[in-house]
Order: C-alpha cells, then sequence, then structure tokens
C-alpha cells in the first residue's frame, strides 16, 4: 500500500499548502471571463502550476489534466484531474465555501479523490477500486471520519442541491428543500458525508466529477449520468475542455428513479 499512503500524502499536503495560500488571497483578487463563462483569476493559475508541480515531483510518468492547462485525456495509466480553485465566483466575491479538487485515474476510471475546502476547514478524500481489479484501500472520508450516504427518504426537512442552470426543473411538489451552494464538488459531496440527499448538476466538467467519483461511491451514493454515454470511464483522445458532464447525484437508487423524470430538460 506503499503508493496510495504516497498519493494520499501528495494529495493532502498539496492541498493544504495550496489553500493555506488562497485563503490569503480570498476576497482581494479580482477574476477575469473565460470563453465559457467562467471566471479565472491569478490565485487559479498559481494554484495549477503548484498542484501539478508537487504531483509531477512525486509521479513525474504520470498524466495531469486540468481546467487551467491541457483538456485532452490521454491513454497513460495514471492521469491527476485537477481543479486548483473550484467555486471561483465565490472566492472572488468572498463567500467562504471554495475547494481545491485533486482525482486521480487509472486508465480513465476514478480510484481516488481529495477535495480541500478550506475556509471551512473540510477535507474529504476517498479510494473506490470500482471494475478496475486494484487492490486499493475502502472508504470515504471527512476530517479523518468515515463517511455514509444518509439513510433517509425525501421530506421536507431534508436538502437537496441545484446548480444555476438546472432550476428550470423545480416544481412545486419537490420532496426536498432545495439550496444552491454555488460549487459543484460540494453539492455533491454533501450528500457523501449524508449532509443533503441529492443534487444535480447541469453542466459540470471532468475536474468537477472526478474526485468526487471516487468518494460518492465509496460512501455508498448512487451516480446518475444525465448524457448517453456514462459519465467515465474518460475517453482517450476526447477534449474535456468545452465536454459538459450533467449528473445526478442522490443517497440511493430509489431516489434516482423518483427525480429522473423532472430531469428531461438537462440531459444530453
Amino acid at each position: 500500500m506503499e503508493f496510495w499512503t504516497q498519493v494520499l500524502d501528495v494529495a493532502r499536503d498539496t492541498a493544504e499548502r495550496v489553500g493555506a495560500q488562497l485563503l490569503l488571497d480570498f476576497g482581494h483578487v479580482q477574476g477575469l471571463e473565460k470563453a465559457d463563462g467562467s471566471l479565472v483569476t491569478q490565485s487559479d493559475e498559481w494554484a495549477d502550476r503548484e498542484i501539478r508541480s508537487s504531483i509531477l515531483k512525486v509521479f513525474p510518468d504520470h498524466a495531469i489534466l486540468s481546467e487551467e492547462g491541457n483538456h485532452e485525456f490521454t491513454d497513460a495509466q495514471w492521469t491527476w484531474i485537477i481543479d486548483p480553485l473550484d467555486g471561483t465566483t465565490n472566492f472572488t466575491r468572498g463567500i467562504p465555501l471554495w475547494g481545491v479538487s485533486i482525482g486521480l485515474l487509472y486508465y480513465g476510471e476514478p480510484v481516488f479523490g481529495y477535495v480541500y475546502f478550506p475556509p471551512v476547514n473540510q477535507a474529504f478524500h476517498g479510494y473506490w477500486s470500482g471494475n478496475t481489479g486494484l487492490n486499493l484501500p475502502t472508504g470515504a472520508y471527512l476530517n479523518g471520519r468515515k463517511i455514509r450516504v444518509s439513510q433517509d427518504s425525501p421530506s421536507s426537512n431534508h436538502f437537496f442541491s441545484f446548480c444555476a442552470r438546472s432550476l428550470q426543473i423545480w416544481q412545486p411538489g419537490f420532496p426536498c428543500k432545495v439550496r444552491m451552494l454555488g460549487v459543484a464538488t460540494y453539492n455533491f459531496l454533501a450528500v457523501a458525508a449524508g449532509a443533503s440527499l441529492g443534487g444535480v448538476e447541469a453542466t459540470p466538467k471532468i475536474w468537477d466529477l472526478a474526485a468526487v467519483w471516487a468518494i460518492l461511491h465509496a460512501a455508498g451514493g448512487t451516480w446518475q449520468s444525465l448524457r448517453s454515454e456514462p459519465t467515465f470511464p474518460a475517453v482517450v483522445g476526447q477534449n474535456y475542455g468545452s465536454y459538459a458532464m450533467p449528473s445526478l447525484i442522490v443517497n440511493n437508487p430509489e431516489l434516482a428513479n423518483l427525480l429522473l423524470p423532472l430531469m428531461t430538460s438537462i440531459k444530453k
């Protein structure tokens, strides 16, 4: 398990170091609008360089795909998927919910994820072997404590998270209270931790999902792709820069079946 110890150490140490600097920048930087309408700051770009450098020092033969860098998926055995600052709009507006996301894929299948939210001091990580045949640690964790999805049934006292582009699916009688947090990774990790029963993202990218995939599955959650294609494995040669991966995440398959008929407007 020495390899997986190294993987966790690199992800944790890098995310904490980068997060500490981002906290100093928090609320004091301006964002520039990219072609897709999202924001990027000097902090995103600095964090991207730091995370890349830290990974390659320990794993020089691994590939890296990042929101701020190369977007084409290669045939490498191991690929790190990083979002150096998920929730940039929150970050620039002084809203204390944003994070650093680092995932590791084995031949296109996410097997490890680490996501750190510095303002609230929450670090999620998890391992998921899926169908890879890998022998790796198990479980999903929040600040070192094992987590599982909620076993509750929907009610008006349970939460469900929307993104801004999925609000059109809301309708009277929706089975949970609705929240919009502005951070794709946190929307889904709240399900893994049992804090909410589900979440939907209409236009997430691979760097929003890769780390969360392993954690959510390890916590017992249900992931439903809203594309005709499965979310993973990642496809060699695919340019993920403009490739949306709409997803519904819930605590159990029964809730997925209940909500899927509402998702027709954002299916691809």
